[in-house]
């Protein structure tokens, strides 16, 4: 018997979000995390791919602040309206600066350029301190 295939009897979705948190809420980032990966999880979609970037500097100032913590999350849904429930909450989350939602059109899992850099500058300096 065939394995089932969600991708052959389901027309999904999938979303890249990125969601930039006050750094003055360092506090309650695991809550807001935790909140929107329930979203998902309650509503039958799935996580694909999460990375927390951490707190990093801005490009340029957004309310004063220099630096914030940044979140990326790849999700994976059937229903059309929870994307649409997810970007109001992030627009009304007032711990949220900003936030971005694309629709791609395959689902990613892969680790994403900026986790990439990092961890080959940290095996750099490791070669380095190796060596010194």
């Amino acid at each position: 018997m065939k394995n089932f295939n969600h991708k052959e009897y389901i027309k999904v979705n999938y979303y890249e979000i990125v969601f930039i948190i006050n750094p003055n809420q360092s506090d309650q980032v695991n809550n807001i995390i935790e909140y929107y990966k329930k979203l998902v999880y309650k509503n039958n979609g799935y996580i694909s791919r999460f990375e927390d970037w951490g707190r990093r500097q801005l490009a340029y100032p957004i309310f004063k602040l220099h630096k914030a913590h940044y979140i990326l999350m790849n999700i994976v849904l059937n229903k059309t309206d929870l994307i649409k429930k997810i970007e109001n909450n992030l627009r009304i989350n007032e711990h949220i600066i900003r936030y971005l939602i694309i629709k791609t059109k395959t689902e990613r899992k892969t680790t994403s350029f900026i986790l990439k850099s990092k961890s080959e500058y940290q095996e750099k300096r490791s070669d380095i301190i190796k060596t010194i």
